[in-house]
């Protein structure tokens, strides 16, 4: 189970002294504790993906802010983050597998980008923890232009 494996990769971290990788995995145990508290119910592997994705998110959103601000230490921190963060992530389909994917699942549809919402609502299911939606949704776009 992932939590498991976030629980021992913490305990190692913190044996070897990875200060980024124990700040990252705390705050990442600390959201899915309070997700789980908040929804009163234990999160299965779906679940706590869906919570990395949304930190791996967060801390995207981070480095750019930093960026622009001119906050390189603070923006190279949060790569070194994400970086530990992905290691849980199943492995992220690239823009062709994407396409590919979207035009299976909208074949025999004449659907034009007034139907974008419908076009993602289909899409969504068979693509989601398999590429983020900010990906699904410039692909998607393009496809329907």
């Amino acid at each position: 189970m992932l939590k498991n494996q976030i629980e021992n990769d913490l305990k190692e971290a913190l044996k070897s002294k990875d200060a980024v990788a124990v700040d990252a995995l705390r705050m990442l145990k600390a959201r899915i504790q309070n997700d789980e508290i908040a929804k009163q119910k234990e999160f299965g592997d779906e679940q706590i993906i869906e919570v990395i994705f949304s930190e791996v998110k967060k801390r995207n959103d981070s480095v750019e802010a930093y960026d622009k601000g001119g906050r390189a230490e603070l923006a190279d921190k949060e790569r070194s983050e994400i970086a530990v963060l992905q290691k849980y992530l199943p492995k992220q389909l690239g823009e062709d597998e994407i396409r590919k994917v979207i035009n299976e699942t909208l074949s025999g549809q004449n659907l034009t980008a007034a139907d974008f919402g419908k076009a993602m609502a289909a899409v969504m299911p068979k693509l989601k923890g398999k590429a983020q939606g900010s990906a699904i949704s410039k692909v998607l776009k393009e496809i329907l232009k």
